[in-house]
């Protein structure tokens, strides 16, 4: 080794050592002293040092690292056990005591049977927005200051209430969430503003695939007449009133069927004296009768299949109902198996659905447990239209695969190491530990349950994997639950060799969706745009125009939203303020496009740019990249679809046959293997220097749908060069 090329690393106090082991591999360390008194002091430690390394060498030797390690036994779990106590009213306390940091945290559990709500579902919903509005000694305002003051947190739900708080504050946010939930605070003025926060909610979901095929599986998987299967509506909140809330509360929210849980920093003679203080005279009344509904399985494997024309991606879900709880035997082996079928990343569906063929970001499944009814098993993937039939035959192939073939050794070895690693990291945790304690008065485990958990993991068997995913991983009386846009993907769906029942939104049998309809040979493009043009003012006076200006406003989440346009031939901005705050800023030229300043990348900038113009379908009408696709429905009238299909952007506009004028657009921007969906509609159009604008127009503000009203619109007027800069 060449030592000269090391010099310039030198520093005083640095010792550099270099020495040739037997099988001659080089190695040098470098030792950074403090200041050294004298040789001695010197020389002793470089002789410790020496010793460490050839000790440290020795012990490497002797390692076969070509060998994968035998695992050791199981640790030993030796869980901390809460104190606990009950009050006469039935709450039973368990207190875990933890000084490390001077926190508490409270929770508090209803363990009430799954409740139906029926034609007034949402009740309980309510119910738990309408907690910490105040009480009848303090009002919401002053409630919430003093949470926020004490540097707390308290948070409520119709069946459960929690706070976190610092351990000196832990009295009074004890205190506070006490009265809330003995002595709610429910006004008409309150209830009406959450009926319509949450009505507004419910409107919002209704175009979104992911919540409409959330809310159809479980319809669908359990029944609409269960408590698990129902969901709210604009129909069921508008049947809610006051009184049915105040009711429910009564009824169900009681103390004697109720756990309360403290963990943290404090004693448990004083959280027994703060909680029989606060919580003794909580009384309750009782709860109605309730006989749950069996759910089934149906008979054969069938695709319900629920269309959603404004789908970019489909939501493909293969579920089925089975009966597992945490008592049962084969609960640690199906955990494991459903680990390895699709709950982990290294799972058969995800390097199968992603790794493989990249149809989707992720792909997972899961299975449930409950002690008084069915729960479900699912499986599924978001993925593109155009792969939704393919994704279908390799779900139901692993699905095949985990029935009737083995499992390797070292998948089996690989989710229980995870399941082992996870236990034990987490087991002595406080906050674990009154939850495993929480669970064994719930769920009525034997005592040794989590004690020997790790034992009954590391006893599944490969044989125990099968026998389970072919007990509760159903194959041949699965429902493939698939929200999508019927018109890309159907066609390929009824090559699959299952039966197709066509549902709607709010899970009902209905029929086969329209497809698209088929063009006249005559209609083109141009002709659908000039049609659009002189509905607007016509063609001549449209290319007339040198620059165009609009306003739209509207109000979301209390604040007024302005969104300015400016447009001329080559150049494009807009602007959204809140609030009067501007928010953001998108300027388009043939230089790029720049959002807030910042500059868009290249590609997608270029494939956005053929919307420059005074009106944009100007730009659309000289883009060789789009193209007429077809009729569509839209609020009920014919459509023509004009598609612009890029990498990174792709937009849909729809022009009405009967009227020539624009009544919706769609652009989707795809990267990462995710896809962002942004649809407006135009109507009521008006007009401005002899051009029609669309007064009205609904779009979305994130997650919240929002209309716009048309306030100023101006032809060749109040746009400068000063407005793209």
């Amino acid at each position: 080794m060449n030592i000269n090329k090391f010099n310039h690393l030198y520093r005083p106090n640095m010792i550099v050592f270099f020495m040739r082991i037997p099988e001659g591999v080089e190695i040098f360390s470098f030792f950074i002293f403090g200041k050294l008194q004298n040789f001695k002091q010197m020389k002793t430690r470089i002789l410790s040092l020496i010793t460490i390394l050839f000790l440290t060498y020795s012990m490497s030797a002797q390692i076969d690292r070509s060998v994968q390690p035998v695992p050791g036994p199981a640790p030993s779990i030796k869980l901390g056990k809460p104190q606990t106590f009950d009050l006469k009213n039935g709450l039973k306390v368990l207190v875990v005591e933890n000084h490390k940091l001077p926190r508490v945290a409270a929770t508090l559990t209803i363990d009430n049977s799954p409740v139906f709500e029926g034609d007034k579902a949402g009740v309980s919903s309510l119910l738990g927005s309408l907690f910490g509005s105040g009480t009848t000694s303090i009002s919401k305002d002053d409630f919430n200051e003093e949470v926020d003051y004490l540097g707390a947190r308290i948070s409520f739900g119709s069946q459960w209430a929690s706070s976190r708080s610092l351990t000196k504050y832990f009295p009074r946010i004890l205190e506070l969430m006490a009265e809330a939930v003995q002595d709610p605070l429910f006004t008409q003025e309150e209830f009406d503003k959450q009926v319509a926060l949450l009505l507004d909610g419910i409107k919002s979901s209704e175009k979104s695939v992911g919540a409409i095929a959330g809310r159809v599986q479980d319809a669908l998987g359990y029944g609409k007449t269960h408590p698990y299967g129902e969901f709210m509506t604009k129909e069921t909140v508008g049947n809610v009133s006051l009184s049915d809330v105040q009711s429910f509360y009564k009824q169900y929210f009681r103390p004697d069927n109720a756990y309360l849980v403290i963990v943290g920093d404090i004693d448990f003679n004083k959280a027994k004296e703060l909680v029989e203080k606060l919580f003794s005279n909580w009384s309750g009344g009782s709860t109605p009768a309730y006989t749950m509904p069996s759910v089934e399985n149906v008979s054969e494997t069938v695709i319900n299949f629920i269309d959603m024309p404004n789908a970019v991606q489909s939501e493909v879900s293969v579920l089925s109902s089975t009966h597992l709880s945490m008592r049962d035997k084969d609960y640690h082996a199906v955990l494991l198996a459903n680990r390895i079928f699709g709950g982990d990343f290294n799972s058969y569906l995800n390097m199968n659905l992603r790794e493989a063929h990249g149809y989707t970001y992720g792909a997972r499944s899961s299975i449930g447990n409950d002690k008084l009814t069915a729960t479900l098993f699912t499986s599924g993937a978001s993925v593109r239209n155009a792969v939704t039939d393919s994704t279908v035959v390799e779900i139901m192939k692993e699905l095949h695969r985990i029935r009737k073939e083995p499992v390797t050794e070292e998948a089996l070895k690989n989710v229980k190491a995870a399941y082992v690693g996870s236990f034990v990291r987490n087991v002595e945790k406080p906050q674990t530990i009154a939850r495993f304690a929480l669970n064994m008065e719930t769920e009525k485990l034997p005592e040794d349950f989590y004690e020997t958990y790790l034992d009954k993991i590391n006893a599944v068997s490969i044989e125990d994997i099968q026998g389970v995913a072919q007990k509760y991983f159903s194959a041949d009386q699965a429902r493939i639950v698939i929200v999508g846009k019927g018109t890309e993907v159907l066609p390929n769906l009824e090559k699959l060799p299952y039966k197709i029942q066509y549902f709607d939104k709010e899970a009902n049998l209905t029929n086969k969706p329209e497809m698209a309809k088929a063009l006249a040979e005559d209609i083109s493009k141009e002709a659908v745009l000039e049609a659009y043009f002189n509905a607007i003012g016509g063609l001549e006076k449209i290319k007339s125009v040198q620059s165009t200006l609009t306003i739209y406003e509207a109000t979301a989440m209390g604040n007024t939203v302005v969104s300015t346009e400016k447009r001329t031939a080559d150049k494009y901005t807009n602007e959204m303020a809140m609030g009067g705050n501007m928010m953001m800023k998108v300027i388009m030229s043939k230089d790029g496009v720049f959002m807030n300043k910042q500059a868009l990348p290249s590609e997608m900038a270029s494939e956005m740019k053929y919307q420059l113009g005074t009106f944009s379908e100007i730009g659309l009408l000289k883009h060789k990249g789009s193209k007429l696709t077809g009729i569509e429905s839209v609020d009920g009238s014919d459509a023509y679809v004009i598609s612009t299909k890029g990498g990174f952007v792709s937009s849909d506009v729809y022009f009405d046959v009967a009227t020539g004028l624009k009544v919706k657009e769609v652009q989707t921007i795809s990267m990462g293997g995710q896809s962002q969906r942004q649809e407006a509609t135009f109507s009521d159009y008006k007009v401005f220097d002899g051009v029609k604008f669309p007064e009205t127009k609904t779009g979305s503000l994130g997650t919240q749908s929002v209309v716009y009203k048309l306030i100023y619109a101006q032809i060749d007027g109040g746009v400068s060069a000063a407005d793209f800069e």
